[in-house]
């Protein structure tokens, strides 16, 4: 057996996160919603405490779900920018509501909905990366790079390349867990 990806480091949390959800291939369009959502928030921060906050977002933002989100102004901003579980950052927070109204529109107007749309950029199926160290794995990709573009002009925010290559990877998008980790051969057979 291989080790794990060098980057979870020894945390429960951060291990957990690697050997169970980073790489697995989703494709339910609200967990699909709430991984982009996150990787906004985590804009600046370490992923480890956005992980930390996660059940603290679930609460404050209604399980992620863009229906209910999509509904909400002000009272609610001035509500989450108290919110001390979270990130409290408004144009964060303004970006989750404005994504959830974007998230919507391509369920009701994209063919499969945001979840066909955001899979469309790797053809639907996973990229397997065959990488040996750490330091080969990028910060961004041509098709990440594509998929960025393409959610900004859908009307999301808080989606850079970087972040949406980060979502691309966490969402099995593409499987960059090394080949010596005992995740990237699990994650293969699910794809």
């Amino acid at each position: 057996m291989g080790e794990r990806c060098g980057w979870c480091g020894t945390d429960p949390l951060y291990v957990d996160y690697h050997d169970h959800e980073w790489g697995v291939p989703e494709r339910d369009s609200r967990a699909l919603f709430e991984k982009l959502c996150l990787d906004g928030f985590q804009a600046g921060l370490a992923w480890i405490t956005i992980l930390r906050k996660r059940d603290a977002f679930r609460a404050a933002f209604a399980g992620f779900d863009p229906s209910v989100i999509l509904t909400w102004g002000e009272p609610e901003v001035t509500r989450l920018l108290a919110d001390a579980g979270i990130v409290r950052h408004r144009g964060k927070i303004e970006a989750t509501i404005g994504n959830a109204r974007a998230w919507e529109r391509l369920e009701e107007n994209h063919p499969g909905g945001f979840t066909e749309f955001i899979w469309s950029a790797v053809d639907g199926a996973p990229v397997q990366q065959r990488f040996t160290s750490l330091s080969q794995v990028p910060a961004t990709e041509e098709r990440g790079d594509l998929l960025s573009k393409r959610l900004k002009q859908a009307g999301f925010k808080f989606c850079g390349p970087t972040i949406v290559y980060a979502f691309a990877q966490a969402t099995g998008m593409f499987n960059d867990h090394l080949v010596t980790c005992p995740a990237h051969d699990q994650c293969a057979a699910l794809a």
